[in-house]
């Protein structure tokens, strides 16, 4: 499942740090800190992206997750200035497709481009990896418009992602469906990917 930047802009966008995206060394696995500062970012992130889907107190990671994510090489992360600043999940499914998932960027700076980046990493990835298609999975209640929902749904579409199908969180992740608040569908976009990405 996936987040991303704010649909906010900033008021201010001078003197942008350049970012430095790639993904994150498996050795810092065992840095306790900084695992529990992306888990904190991601958390952040999605408690306002999914405000209103989990029950109260419901997270979305945990340093020790994120920690095993960094162990498989499958957390990518950008940094501003030497401070990460986002990061997501990229993972093969299969031969021809990856998915990239848990999609989160400060939203203290927006306008860096954050969640364009870690995406078009996340693509490179795939194609570098001889995969032809990404995929994403995103979290929609079914009875009512969630914002941040509505907003990724036109982003993703606006990159070239289309829906595929859509099913149930118990389908995929039986664990997580009693932490919902609300009814909620999983909505699979994809996206062809060309090896001629830069």
């Amino acid at each position: 499942m996936t987040s991303s930047p704010s649909p906010h802009s900033p008021t201010d966008t001078t003197a942008l740090p350049a970012l430095d995206v790639g993904v994150e060394p498996a050795a810092s696995a065992d840095d306790r800190a900084l695992v529990t500062e992306i888990a904190a970012l991601v958390n952040e992130v999605y408690q306002v992206a999914e405000a209103g889907l989990w029950v109260d107190g419901a997270r979305r990671t945990n340093a020790d997750e994120i920690a095993e994510l960094v162990r498989r090489q499958e957390l990518v992360t950008a940094r501003a200035d030497d401070v990460v600043v986002g990061a997501v999940r990229v993972q093969r499914l299969d031969d021809g497709l990856a998915e990239f998932g848990m999609l989160a960027a400060d939203p203290e700076r927006r306008g860096l481009g954050i969640g364009r980046a870690l995406v078009s990493f996340a693509e490179r990835w795939a194609v570098e990896r001889g995969h032809g298609a990404m995929q994403l999975e995103l979290l929609v209640p079914t009875s009512w418009m969630h914002p941040s929902k509505e907003f990724l749904r036109a982003w993703y579409t606006r990159i070239g992602y289309r829906e595929v199908r859509t099913g149930h969180l118990a389908e995929l992740y039986p664990e997580l469906a009693p932490l919902l608040a609300t009814t909620c569908d999983l909505v699979v976009y994809r996206k062809e990917l060309s090896a001629s990405l830069d």
